[in-house]
């Protein structure tokens, strides 16, 4: 059956965890496709840079998205701002922590959770009444490789990401017939500052290993620019997908979720433990 075309350029587009990373580049990406965006973080000073890169009409707000009456006030200004028809939806703000499930600080797990997958359910109440109106629009929010696999160490972040792909697939059924669609978005390694802004306690596989090492690992190893993110986000949102992959590495996590349901980390860690060998290791390691 060939996908329905999405019209998001020129259309106002909302894009949270606009401040830096995977948000604030599909910000100026849609800007440069002639979309006023309305952006929103907690990161206030990280919002007024991506304002600066934006260049065009855009509305900006400090936004927790854990606050749903927030999201909800939100929304509605966004409506009455729009200089176009809302075309794309882009909750994407995200957090992580990394700790084992039997020593972990409950609190942390809870953050992660209502950050990852609450703020994608309150961002989707909030604009969908929008969209339905309308009957036009895409909602879109951000899973992960993570959100195909779990991953010692992850159970937070992987339990809030597969909730947003599980969430986001019965949205994606509910709107059979009308104008608005649902996409859910799975990127590997991008080059972001959600490792530097973790909650750390421990790496999941390397006991001894420091947030800095942790973070130096992460940078060396990630594959996709937040551009390249962008990019293909963008274009497949266009193409009428309903589940984006970013990075090669997403294809690789994808497959093996699919082939080896069970015994995909045996796979994936036999890669790491090479990845480690012939890799320099982090400085002050």
């Amino acid at each position: 059956m060939a996908r329905r075309q999405v019209q998001v350029d020129g259309r106002t587009a909302f894009v949270s965890g606009a401040a830096s990373g995977i948000g604030r580049a599909v910000a100026v990406r849609l800007a440069e496709h002639g979309c006023p965006v309305a952006i929103a973080d907690q990161d206030e000073r990280g919002l007024e840079q991506t304002a600066e890169l934006v260049g065009g009409p855009v509305l900006s707000r400090r936004l927790d998205v854990r606050d749903r009456q927030a999201q909800l006030a939100f929304a509605a200004e966004v409506a009455e701002w729009a200089p176009a028809p809302l075309g794309m939806v882009f909750n994407n703000a995200g957090v992580a922590t990394s700790q084992t499930v039997a020593e972990a600080a409950i609190e942390d797990d809870e953050w992660v959770h209502q950050v990852n997958y609450g703020g994608v359910v309150n961002g989707t109440h909030a604009f969908l009444p929008i969209l339905l109106g309308q009957d036009s629009g895409v909602i879109v929010n951000t899973s992960s490789v993570f959100g195909l696999v779990g991953i010692p160490g992850q159970s937070a972040y992987c339990a809030s990401k597969f909730a947003v792909r599980g969430f986001t697939d019965s949205l994606r059924q509910e709107l059979r017939g009308t104008g608005v669609h649902a996409v859910c978005v799975h990127p590997g390694g991008v080059k972001t500052n959600i490792a530097r802004n973790a909650r750390y306690h421990s790496h999941p596989t390397r006991p001894g290993v420091t947030r800095e090492q942790a973070v130096e690992e992460f940078d060396r190893i990630t594959m996709t620019t937040p551009d390249r993110a962008a990019k293909v986000i963008h274009n497949g949102v266009k193409a009428g997908r309903s589940r984006i992959l970013v990075g090669p590495d997403a294809y690789l996590f994808d497959f093996l979720a699919r082939t080896m349901p069970t015994h995909y980390y045996s796979v994936l860690a036999g890669i790491q433990a090479v990845g480690e060998r012939i890799s320099p290791p982090p400085a002050g390691a």
